[in-house]
Protein backbone atom coordinates (compact mmCIF):
# COMPACT_ATOMS: atom_id res chain seq x y z
CA UNK A 1 0.00 0.00 0.00
CA UNK A 2 1.12 3.53 -0.66
CA UNK A 3 0.79 4.96 2.80
CA UNK A 4 3.57 7.48 2.32
CA UNK A 5 2.64 8.36 -1.25
CA UNK A 6 6.05 7.41 -2.63
CA UNK A 7 6.30 7.57 -6.42
CA UNK A 8 5.49 4.29 -8.13
CA UNK A 9 3.45 2.93 -5.23
CA UNK A 10 -0.26 2.40 -5.62
CA UNK A 11 -3.00 2.63 -3.03
CA UNK A 12 -4.66 -0.77 -3.04
CA UNK A 13 -7.34 -0.07 -0.41
CA UNK A 14 -10.23 -0.15 -2.89
CA UNK A 15 -8.74 -3.18 -4.65
CA UNK A 16 -8.37 -4.97 -1.33
CA UNK A 17 -11.98 -4.19 -0.43
CA UNK A 18 -13.21 -5.52 -3.76
CA UNK A 19 -11.15 -8.68 -3.32
CA UNK A 20 -12.71 -9.19 0.12
CA UNK A 21 -16.16 -8.85 -1.46
CA UNK A 22 -15.16 -11.39 -4.11
CA UNK A 23 -14.29 -13.79 -1.28
CA UNK A 24 -17.80 -13.23 0.12
CA UNK A 25 -19.34 -13.99 -3.29
CA UNK A 26 -17.22 -17.12 -3.61
CA UNK A 27 -18.34 -18.28 -0.13
CA UNK A 28 -21.97 -17.84 -1.20
CA UNK A 29 -21.35 -19.79 -4.41
CA UNK A 30 -19.69 -22.67 -2.57
CA UNK A 31 -22.62 -22.87 -0.17
CA UNK A 32 -25.20 -22.47 -2.94
CA UNK A 33 -23.78 -25.26 -5.04
CA UNK A 34 -24.54 -27.63 -2.16
CA UNK A 35 -28.20 -26.73 -2.65
CA UNK A 36 -27.88 -27.04 -6.43
CA UNK A 37 -26.34 -30.51 -6.17
CA UNK A 38 -28.96 -31.70 -3.71
CA UNK A 39 -31.76 -30.83 -6.16
CA UNK A 40 -30.16 -32.58 -9.13
CA UNK A 41 -30.44 -36.27 -9.95
CA UNK A 42 -27.25 -38.13 -8.97
CA UNK A 43 -26.27 -38.61 -12.62
CA UNK A 44 -26.37 -34.83 -13.21
CA UNK A 45 -24.44 -33.69 -10.12
CA UNK A 46 -21.02 -33.68 -11.77
CA UNK A 47 -21.33 -30.13 -13.12
CA UNK A 48 -22.41 -28.85 -9.71
CA UNK A 49 -19.49 -30.57 -8.01
CA UNK A 50 -17.06 -29.15 -10.59
CA UNK A 51 -18.46 -25.66 -10.12
CA UNK A 52 -18.39 -25.92 -6.33
CA UNK A 53 -14.77 -27.08 -6.44
CA UNK A 54 -13.83 -24.26 -8.83
CA UNK A 55 -15.35 -21.68 -6.48
CA UNK A 56 -13.71 -23.32 -3.47
CA UNK A 57 -10.32 -23.14 -5.20
CA UNK A 58 -10.78 -19.47 -6.14
CA UNK A 59 -11.95 -18.64 -2.63
CA UNK A 60 -8.89 -20.32 -1.16
CA UNK A 61 -6.53 -18.54 -3.58
CA UNK A 62 -8.16 -15.22 -2.69
CA UNK A 63 -7.72 -15.99 0.99
CA UNK A 64 -4.02 -16.61 0.41
CA UNK A 65 -3.70 -13.39 -1.60
CA UNK A 66 -5.35 -11.38 1.15
CA UNK A 67 -3.15 -13.09 3.72
CA UNK A 68 -0.09 -11.97 1.73
CA UNK A 69 -1.45 -8.43 2.04
CA UNK A 70 -1.93 -8.87 5.81
CA UNK A 71 -5.70 -8.67 5.42
CA UNK A 72 -8.35 -10.98 6.82
CA UNK A 73 -10.73 -12.47 4.27
CA UNK A 74 -14.45 -12.23 4.83
CA UNK A 75 -15.70 -15.19 6.86
CA UNK A 76 -18.31 -17.50 5.41
CA UNK A 77 -21.82 -17.18 6.74
CA UNK A 78 -23.48 -20.20 8.36
CA UNK A 79 -26.19 -20.12 5.68
CA UNK A 80 -27.33 -17.88 2.84
CA UNK A 81 -30.82 -16.81 1.84
CA UNK A 82 -31.97 -18.40 -1.39
CA UNK A 83 -33.64 -16.13 -3.96
CA UNK A 84 -36.38 -18.72 -4.57
CA UNK A 85 -37.29 -22.26 -3.52
CA UNK A 86 -35.21 -24.95 -5.19
CA UNK A 87 -37.60 -27.83 -5.75
CA UNK A 88 -36.51 -29.29 -9.08
CA UNK A 89 -33.52 -29.71 -11.37
CA UNK A 90 -34.68 -26.67 -13.36
CA UNK A 91 -34.76 -24.62 -10.14
CA UNK A 92 -31.29 -25.93 -9.31
CA UNK A 93 -29.95 -24.82 -12.69
CA UNK A 94 -31.60 -21.41 -12.27
CA UNK A 95 -30.01 -21.05 -8.83
CA UNK A 96 -26.61 -21.97 -10.25
CA UNK A 97 -27.04 -19.23 -12.88
CA UNK A 98 -27.88 -16.75 -10.10
CA UNK A 99 -24.80 -17.84 -8.13
CA UNK A 100 -22.58 -17.29 -11.15
CA UNK A 101 -24.17 -13.89 -11.76
CA UNK A 102 -23.34 -12.89 -8.20
CA UNK A 103 -19.75 -14.01 -8.59
CA UNK A 104 -19.53 -12.20 -11.94
CA UNK A 105 -20.73 -8.96 -10.35
CA UNK A 106 -18.07 -9.28 -7.65
CA UNK A 107 -15.35 -9.79 -10.25
CA UNK A 108 -16.54 -6.77 -12.23
CA UNK A 109 -16.19 -4.75 -9.01
CA UNK A 110 -12.63 -6.06 -8.65
CA UNK A 111 -11.93 -4.93 -12.21
CA UNK A 112 -13.33 -1.49 -11.39
CA UNK A 113 -11.05 -1.09 -8.38
CA UNK A 114 -7.95 -3.02 -9.47
CA UNK A 115 -4.72 -1.06 -9.60
CA UNK A 116 -2.37 -3.99 -10.01
CA UNK A 117 -2.00 -5.92 -13.26
CA UNK A 118 -2.10 -9.38 -11.65
CA UNK A 119 -5.34 -8.47 -9.89
CA UNK A 120 -6.91 -7.34 -13.17
CA UNK A 121 -5.76 -10.55 -14.87
CA UNK A 122 -7.24 -12.64 -12.05
CA UNK A 123 -10.54 -10.79 -12.29
CA UNK A 124 -10.79 -11.19 -16.07
CA UNK A 125 -9.99 -14.89 -15.83
CA UNK A 126 -12.54 -15.56 -13.09
CA UNK A 127 -15.21 -13.40 -14.72
CA UNK A 128 -14.82 -15.43 -17.91
CA UNK A 129 -14.93 -18.73 -16.04
CA UNK A 130 -18.09 -17.69 -14.19
CA UNK A 131 -19.81 -16.74 -17.44
CA UNK A 132 -18.90 -20.04 -19.08
CA UNK A 133 -20.49 -21.88 -16.15
CA UNK A 134 -23.49 -19.52 -16.18
CA UNK A 135 -24.21 -20.20 -19.86
CA UNK A 136 -24.39 -23.93 -19.16
CA UNK A 137 -26.75 -23.40 -16.22
CA UNK A 138 -28.98 -20.90 -18.02
CA UNK A 139 -29.37 -23.37 -20.89
CA UNK A 140 -30.21 -26.16 -18.42
CA UNK A 141 -32.82 -23.91 -16.81
CA UNK A 142 -34.35 -23.10 -20.20
CA UNK A 143 -33.42 -19.43 -19.95
CA UNK A 144 -32.95 -17.46 -23.14
CA UNK A 145 -30.71 -16.01 -24.09
CA UNK A 146 -28.22 -18.29 -22.40
CA UNK A 147 -25.44 -15.75 -22.88
CA UNK A 148 -25.13 -12.20 -21.61
CA UNK A 149 -23.39 -9.45 -23.55
CA UNK A 150 -21.71 -7.97 -20.47
CA UNK A 151 -21.42 -10.52 -17.65
CA UNK A 152 -21.52 -9.08 -14.18
CA UNK A 153 -23.12 -5.80 -15.17
CA UNK A 154 -26.74 -4.93 -14.39
CA UNK A 155 -29.15 -5.81 -17.20
CA UNK A 156 -30.85 -2.41 -16.99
Amino acid sequence: MAEDGAPGEQDTAAEDGALREAVAAEHAAVWGYGVVGAALPPADRGAAVEAENAHRDVRDRLGALLDERDLDPVAAEAAYELPFPVLSPVDAAALAAVLEAGVSAAWVAVLDDAVQGPTRALAVRELGAAEVRAVRWRAAAGQTPATTPFPGLPAD
